[in-house]
């Protein structure tokens, strides 16, 4: 669980979200109630100062888990009219490895999967989860791991971020604990780091 702090910095300034009303891509069977709940989720990112470039502090959160769990990529993700990586780790850039930008559509990857859910989703093994081993994120990068976690708002009751990390080496179930703990710790952290105050645990 997380809370705000008695003496809270400001959250990171950066430029805000901006709704948008053109027909947006979707994830999920019910394109509408998606619809509604993107328009929620942006005006709270308006509200908490959320935007659509990359954050230094963030980038830094996202490093160091990925440093922790030993992973190639590591993101904090938000979702707007595309995903939006605020935070985000690549792999050195003469490791011979894909480089990742700041965005992705809204229907790529797991972390639309994480964000319908508001559950967190462990995959040490992509090839061996038949539902998720055909990703054009798999195709694109060679992912073969992935770990998410949302960031749940408990104004809204949505997921307004989500916390990932990804790489092209399966990973031992018996690792998957270990890595998912990092994982779920550095949700907590995002959401303290832009003051999202989140549910109490289960």
């Amino acid at each position: 669980m997380t809370s705000t702090p008695s003496h809270p910095s400001p959250a990171p300034h950066v430029p805000a979200l901006h709704a948008v009303h053109h027909r947006i891509e979707t994830f999920t069977d019910d394109p509408q109630t998606e619809a509604a709940q993107m328009a929620t989720r942006l005006t709270r990112f308006e509200q908490l100062g959320i935007g659509t470039e990359g954050v230094e502090v963030l980038d830094e959160i996202a490093h160091d888990m990925g440093e922790r769990a030993d992973f190639l990529y590591a993101m904090v993700n938000a979702f707007g009219a595309q995903q939006t990586f605020l935070g985000l780790r690549n792999p050195p850039r003469d490791a011979g490895y894909p480089i990742v930008g700041r965005t992705m559509s809204r229907s790529h990857g797991w972390c639309p999967e994480v964000v319908r859910r508001k559950l967190s989703l462990p995959l040490p093994n992509v090839a061996a989860s038949p539902r998720f081993a055909s990703n054009l994120v798999v195709d694109a990068i060679g992912i073969q791991s992935y770990f998410g976690s949302p960031v749940i708002d408990a104004h809204t009751g949505l997921a307004l971020l989500t916390v990932c990390i990804i790489d092209p080496e399966p990973r031992t179930l018996h690792d998957a604990r270990r890595v998912l703990a990092i994982v779920k710790d550095t949700a907590r952290t995002a959401a303290d780091t832009l003051q999202i105050v989140t549910p109490p645990a289960p």
